[in-house]
């Protein structure tokens, strides 16, 4: 058994939190006005596991570090922010929550801007994707990289057409 093995064991049992973002406006988005996406800042934090062999004094620790969020609008007819779809990590958290009183239009660090309504009843899947860089260590061994780890997941979006009457 080598140190490396128990790392890729331990990369198994990586308690990876879901990758459900939060967004504003909560329950309906309305089209042409962005929506903000964020990832909850508690959830934004390494996760570690260690193995190890029973009475060896070998042992190996991973650990996960979030890096990059990657949001997909469920539909061509929408924009993302930033552009790439991939949001930045900014102050220790990705993405951020609308301000109170700031302009509808103003646009946000991470989100989508959807150009159509998703019909009656019906809602976009909105996919979010966390990027998690991993690493370990060793009682034997400095360790170094493993394979990212890529988790996602999918919401429902409704986005509505705000009418307005102009006489």
């Amino acid at each position: 058994m080598t140190p490396r093995i128990l790392a890729e064991y331990a990369y198994d049992e990586l308690p990876v939190p879901d990758t459900e973002v939060r967004m504003a406006p909560e329950g309906e988005s309305k089209v042409n006005l962005p929506t903000w996406a964020w990832w909850d800042k508690a959830k934004f934090k390494p996760v570690s596991v260690t193995a190890s062999i029973p009475e060896s004094g070998l042992s190996a620790t991973t650990t996960a570090k979030p890096f990059a969020l990657t949001i997909d609008p469920g539909t061509a007819d929408a924009e993302t922010y930033p552009a790439s779809g991939e949001c930045p990590i900014d102050g220790g958290r990705i993405g951020s929550p609308r301000a109170k009183g700031s302009p509808a239009d103003t646009e946000p660090p991470c989100g989508v801007r959807y150009l159509r309504s998703s019909a009656k009843g019906g809602a976009y899947q909105l996919k979010a994707t966390l990027t998690w860089k991993i690493s370990w260590t060793s009682t034997d061994d400095d360790g170094g990289g493993l394979p990212d780890g890529v988790y996602g997941a999918s919401q429902d979006v409704v986005v509505r057409e705000v009418q307005a009457v102009n006489r």
